[in-house]
């Protein structure tokens, strides 16, 4: 993070990537003096509602964040950015979305959080664009001229007030990972009791273990031993309101009726208190590792790996016949993971799998035949770029043999049907 005293002493000249949160009710004009260097600007959580017509002076600038800030519209001069590429600007008060105000370059818009009840149909008129967050608002429809946006490969649109599937954006030839979970049309009249509910007093949150969007994942121990329960358990506490994939309930709705499988994270109970809702499983053992990394700024919806990471061909056969099985359960139980990511997946040593996270998980047991079966191949998708992400990482010696080449031509055959 820095500082407005930095900015104004000319200390950060030269710099690609400002970060500036201080309160600041107004855009800083010295923020114009970086137009030869920054390429990405950070003004999230301050008490901004505009932009200057300015800002267009940087003309380098490729990404910009505006979250937990006070703007009801979406500011029409972010359009004539010439470069800009990736708009974030969750949680915000944004009711209007000027069809002026989406840069034709725009690969990423994330509106997570905000007032939006329609959207412009030039959003479907930027042809670059893969990546496309819209949880959390109050749309009852999206515009027809999205099924032109034929790159757009990840699309949240839970909790939101849609009525009825939008099936035009099932005819999406790259959409691979949807979230539509917390919408009228996708509720849900069945009960789902996999799982018993224990009272939380049960057990006591230990050491921190990791945190995402929805909630808190710690270890914990049982203050009283359990008889029907291992004694290493792990507990999610949900934070409770939308996230970026929509609603923790959702989250465990979807994960509760998926059940358990040999390489899913198993589920063991949950809590449902007024002012604790939890979901307790199995902790993982320490041996397993995360598979991948979330995608980058480069990379936008594909994973990424460490530069000296690689894998053995036996190793990706393996790991891929263990997702596909995961990939059969998951849709013979009519859930939709949406997030089906090596990031998202642990390995061991020998190459066995855990997959978690459903954070972006939506039931589909309501919606029609027709619906269900392209949800099915819609998530086909992201388990072949699941496969072509792990085939990127193969070692290269395993690379010139018959093996690899067999999976690369089936995943390469697939993505074109």
């Amino acid at each position: 993070m820095h500082t407005l005293s930095q900015l104004k002493s000319g200390q950060l000249v030269g710099i690609q990537h400002l970060a500036l949160s201080e309160n600041l009710t107004s855009f800083p004009e010295q923020i114009l003096s970086l137009a030869d260097s920054l390429e990405i600007l950070d003004l999230s959580n301050n008490q901004l509602s505009t932009l200057p017509d300015s800002i267009v002076q940087l003309d380098k600038l490729k990404i910009i964040f505006l979250s937990n800030n006070l703007f009801e519209i979406l500011p029409k001069v972010l359009g004539q950015c010439a470069n800009l590429e990736m708009i974030g600007i969750k949680s915000n008060k944004i009711s209007h979305v000027p069809s002026q105000s989406l840069p034709i370059k725009l690969r990423s818009l994330t509106l997570t959080d905000n007032q939006i009840a329609r959207l412009p149909d030039s959003l479907g008129e930027r042809p670059r664009l893969q990546k496309l967050m819209l949880a959390g608002n109050r749309l009852t429809a999206l515009p027809q001229a999205l099924e032109q946006a034929h790159n757009l490969e990840l699309l949240r649109i839970s909790a939101n007030d849609l009525a009825a599937f939008p099936d035009h954006i099932l005819n999406l030839p790259k959409l691979a990972w949807l979230a539509f979970s917390g919408n009228p049309f996708s509720q849900s009249d069945i009960s789902i009791k996999s799982v018993p509910e224990i009272p939380s007093s049960h057990f006591t949150l230990q050491k921190q273990l990791g945190q995402g969007a929805s909630g808190v994942i710690s270890t914990a121990t049982w203050n009283t031993l359990q008889a029907n329960f291992p004694k290493d358990i792990a507990v999610k506490k949900f934070k409770g309101g939308v996230t970026s994939d929509g609603y923790p309930k959702d989250e465990l709705d979807s994960c509760l009726k998926v059940g358990n499988h040999p390489n899913l994270v198993q589920s063991l109970a949950q809590v449902n208190e007024d002012n604790f809702s939890a979901l307790i499983m199995k902790l993982i053992p320490s041996q397993y590792n995360n598979l991948g990394n979330p995608p980058s700024f480069d990379s936008c919806t594909r994973d990424t790996f460490p530069t000296d990471f690689s894998l053995t061909i036996d190793q990706i056969e393996k790991i891929i016949s263990q997702m596909k099985a995961v990939f059969e359960h998951l849709h013979t139980n009519q859930v939709s993971h949406g997030d089906l990511y090596t990031h998202n997946t642990l390995f061991d040593d020998e190459a066995n799998i855990l997959f978690g996270d459903f954070g972006a998980a939506s039931m589909y047991h309501m919606l029609n035949e027709n619906q269900q079966q392209k949800l099915k191949q819609l998530e086909q998708r992201a388990l072949h770029c699941f496969i072509d992400d792990l085939l990127a990482a193969c070692k290269q010696e395993d690379k010139q043999g018959e093996r690899y080449q067999l999976l690369k031509h089936e995943t390469a055959y697939s993505s074109m049907h």
